[in-house]
């Protein structure tokens, strides 16, 4: 079964993903896989480095062949789970010649949500732990749990800069929702609850689907 985790930023595509991950889905992550590109040091990876160096977007199509290249590279008929990609209607029907993609499930949840959900967001500079002072805050005073440093806010946390992403993506990705709806392929999941609680759902969903098979 392959599975595309849809929604806005900061909503939870990646560590659903990575749940997902280790019960044994093969994790395709687009900002993963463009840094293996760019370690490759092909001429591929060499493409695509000119435009992440410039701090620009990567073209639909170096996407789609650095997808393509590592599709090729991992059993396909395993559970695939694509997070960050497609990321427009474009991407999407590229997509479809690459590999079928049996659901699509949507993580759905508000802007404003998001954005107190991201500004809320604090991580640790020296060791990389992530933590939020609303739902998962350091024991000890924004310092971290782990090794003691004093934790920061990222810049593209701030809400000037959220709600700038979150334009971004109701723009172009945003139209992906009713496309995959119009496919028949759409499956909703409040996304607005805990970690725990949004992969139930999602669990749920896909052993529905398999009972179905």
């Amino acid at each position: 079964m392959n599975i595309v985790i849809l929604g806005p930023p900061g909503v939870g595509k990646g560590t659903q993903a990575v749940r997902l991950a280790q019960m044994g889905w093969i994790h395709i992550s687009t900002g993963d896989i463009l840094r293996e590109s760019i370690e490759k040091g092909d001429t591929l990876g060499n493409k695509v480095a000119q435009y992440v160096h410039r701090g620009e977007l990567v073209p639909n199509h170096l996407i789609v062949e650095v997808l393509k290249q590592k599709l090729q590279e991992i059993d396909c008929n395993s559970n695939i789970v694509l997070d960050g990609f497609p990321r427009n209607v474009e991407q999407a029907r590229a997509l479809e010649g690459l590999i079928k993609v049996d659901k699509v499930l949507y993580l759905k949840c508000d802007d404003e949500q998001i954005i107190k959900r991201l500004t809320a967001r604090r991580i640790c500079p020296r060791c990389g732990e992530v933590y939020n002072i609303i739902t998962k805050p350091p024991s000890d005073n924004m310092r971290c749990d782990k090794c003691g440093s004093s934790l920061i806010q990222r810049e593209d946390d701030r809400e000037d800069v959220i709600r700038k992403r979150l334009e971004v993506y109701h723009r172009e990705t945003a139209p992906l929702v009713e496309y995959y709806r119009r496919n028949g392929l759409l499956e909703e999941i409040d996304a607005t609850g805990t970690i725990d609680e949004v992969f139930d759902q999602i669990r749920e969903k896909i052993e529905e689907w398999a009972k179905r098979k």
